[in-house]
């Protein structure tokens, strides 16, 4: 995902940052108008980001932005055609006037690859033109747009480099925000490497590098509020997103907090949840260890996307339940990750969860699963009848559940049949049965999964590998497989 690789910028900064000019005034820029429809399906099985306004749900993808208007009976995208910037969808805003979204991607430099900002773009017209807004800054090398909210009429960011910055027109100009009141400084202070942000009835919410910040009075002057110098504190400086959860009487503010791993000699910090129902001068925590990317609530119900699926809560995080793999009612698609990284609630109420391989889609709350994912389509047009993908499959990197991975092959289906998929090796030697029998209906697009496991539970070698996909009442197909871990 798109923090990954934010400890080697820690590392590697400093140098980056000794060459550029300063930035501690606004950057005037021009924007740049598109109008292009959007195109058909969904962008990427890489959702980042997802949020519901009315009947629209936006997601943020690798592939771009993607939404549905009939609750994922239909998709559409939208990408550099239509006038978005580069790359994956970094950030995401939606309100009732205005859609606002970041694009980020990896460039080559002197010292590596490094998180490079795509530009931002919003839509006033729901998605049917775009004006883009390069990014702000001197330079986008480490520069990347992390999230974004809407306060009025104006626009907040936070970035690594770029710290937080607000736009009143539009994008046309830029201020630096420093949430203290220190000059900028991102190489110095911790504080001003900013990551997410939130407007809850006009209150600013900054999480950095070093803690949580609020404002009450439009970024004039701020609150800060960090591992070290609270009574009852976060668990981490690192606050990598933030979540408002009203009902009833309550007013919490959620914060997915991480201990801070470079220039931090604090050894008491954890990754976890952060909560605070008292404006942040006391705070709770719970899910000591797991790794947070995002929130979503429903009333009372407060729920976390995390490294090991969605856990959920419904006493104000005294008590936690994880959700099981995601996987639809036939067995025919399911979600090869636990990893997930957005989570959103629409009317129903209804689930919405974005993972690194496709989004699943729950109205019962996780006991049916609707899983949607993008794919090149087989038998048509020329295209082969399967294939595999990833291929080269690597068990150790790709669609990981528990302790090992998963690849899939592709196939479509003209009549019912019973399917049969099996594995040899080079020298043609039977390596395992992924399918027997299986039956499968008509005019139909399907996968079976192989966890790369020969017939006797062993991990196999490295080296290539064929698989024979046997259609009944319609042929036998042969493949090809890398395994490369």
């Amino acid at each position: 995902m798109l923090l990954k690789k934010i400890a080697l910028a820690f590392l590697i900064f400093s140098f980056i940052w000794v060459l550029l000019p300063d930035i501690s005034h606004a950057q005037l820029l021009k924007s740049f108008q598109y109008e292009s429809q959007g195109q058909p399906g969904l962008a990427s099985n890489s959702v980042t980001d997802i949020l519901v306004l009315d009947n629209a749900i936006w997601f943020g993808t690798g592939g771009g932005l993607t939404r549905t208007l009939d609750s994922g009976l239909t998709f559409e995208s939208f990408g550099i055609e239509q006038g978005i910037g580069k790359g994956s969808i970094s950030a995401l805003a939606v309100s009732n006037e205005i859609i606002w979204v970041a694009t980020g991607f990896d460039s080559i430099t002197v010292v590596g690859e490094q998180q490079t900002g795509g530009g931002l773009a919003y839509s006033m017209d729901d998605g049917l033109s775009w004006n883009f807004v390069p990014q702000p800054g001197p330079t986008p090398v480490s520069n990347i747009t992390f999230d974004i909210a809407l306060r009025n009429d104006e626009v907040w960011i936070t970035s690594f480099a770029g710290g937080l910055r607000k736009s009143t027109d539009l994008g046309q100009s830029w201020e630096i925000v420093t949430p203290d009141s220190f000059i900028f400084d991102v190489v110095g202070r911790l504080n001003h490497r900013a990551f997410s942000v939130i407007s809850v009835a006009g209150v600013l919410w900054v999480g950095t590098a070093g803690g949580v910040n609020r404002s009450t009075d439009g970024g004039v002057t701020w609150t800060s509020f960090s591992h070290q110098n609270q009574a009852q504190p976060i668990s981490g400086n690192f606050v990598v997103a933030l979540e408002n959860q009203k009902y009833g009487n309550k007013n919490i503010i959620w914060a997915a907090t991480r201990e801070t791993t470079v220039e931090s000699n604090d050894e008491t910090e954890f990754r976890g949840v952060s909560w605070t129902e008292d404006f942040g001068f006391t705070w709770r925590t719970a899910l000591a260890g797991e790794t947070i990317h995002n929130f979503t609530v429903d009333d009372s119900l407060i729920y976390a996307a995390s490294d090991r699926g969605v856990f959920v809560s419904g006493d104000e995080g005294e008590i936690w339940a994880l959700f099981p793999g995601i996987v639809n009612p036939t067995g025919t698609r399911r979600i090869l990750s636990q990893r997930t990284f957005a989570a959103a609630i629409s009317s129903g109420p209804t689930l919405w969860v974005g993972t690194g391989d496709g989004i699943g889609k729950t109205a019962n709350n996780g006991l049916t699963w609707q899983v949607f994912q993008t794919f090149e389509p087989t038998g048509q047009n020329d295209t082969p009848r399967t294939y595999a993908y990833p291929n080269p499959f690597s068990p150790s990197v790709h669609n990981q559940i528990g302790a090992g991975g998963n690849v899939r092959f592709q196939y479509n289906t003209i009549n019912e049949t019973n399917v049969t998929l099996k594995i040899y090796d080079f020298g043609m030697r039977h390596v395992a049965t992924v399918a027997e029998n299986r039956l499968r209906p008509a005019n139909g697009d399907f996968y079976e999964i192989w966890d790369g496991l020969n017939s006797k539970g062993v991990q196999v070698a490295n080296g290539v590998y064929f698989y024979r996909l046997e259609l009944s009442r319609d042929g036998t197909y042969w493949g090809k497989l890398v395994v490369l871990n």
